[in-house]
């Protein structure tokens, strides 16, 4: 049985690390790396793939992290800060409407999906796998949605709505980070210009 209080406290002395490291970044995305590989490594049931049905035939557990960032035309989002997307992922654009990342930047509302199995409209963006339980969450600045943070297991039931109240306070990190680190400048000079890093 997973114990969410230590869950909780975990999460929280993560949160202040993360929150010095990203601060000390030498740029956005550097700033960005630090929270998903901080959620990459935090969220979710460790033990959730040993439950009945969790994996199917050929699968193992494993986990992604990553940000959709809004790009400046608004008409896609680019891959930011990837952890165990496939390796020509980084730096990927999407149709800005693109399945669950899409809806959560146009709704501004966090999502849990805890399996996907159960969601018909689920895209597979993930070249390592697919995910079966990801976490969505929005990332906020000044009532605008700047893109969204995404972690992801491929057991279904990974994670759950405490993964999810954690996952939002990390978005809101990451908001800080990106426009302290001046992420919507570096995203113009970087990638508007058709050149990418």
């Amino acid at each position: 049985m997973r114990d969410i209080a230590a869950f909780h406290q975990r999460a929280l002395r993560e949160l202040v690390r993360a929150g010095a490291e990203a601060s000390d970044a030498a740029g956005p995305e550097d700033a960005l790396w630090v929270i998903t590989r901080t959620v990459y490594d935090l969220l979710g049931d460790r033990e959730a793939h040993l439950q009945p049905g969790a994996l199917k035939e050929g699968e193992k557990q494993q986990f992604a992290a990553g940000c959709f960032m809004v790009m400046p035309n608004r008409q896609t989002n680019i891959l930011i800060a990837p952890v165990n997307f496939g390796p020509t992922q980084r730096h990927m654009r999407i149709p800005h409407d693109l399945g669950h990342p899409g809806h959560v930047i146009k709704t501004k509302q966090p999502m849990l999906l805890a399996n996907t199995d159960e969601h018909r409209s689920f895209v597979k963006i993930l070249e390592t796998f697919r995910a079966g339980s990801p976490l969505f969450a929005p990332i906020m600045w000044q009532g605008e949605a700047l893109g969204v943070l995404i972690c992801a297991a491929q057991a279904r039931y990974t994670m759950s709505e405490a993964d999810l109240e954690v996952h939002v306070a990390f978005s809101h990190l990451a908001a800080a980070q990106w426009m302290a680190h001046g992420g919507p400048e570096w995203l113009r000079s970087s990638f508007d210009s058709g050149h990418s890093c």
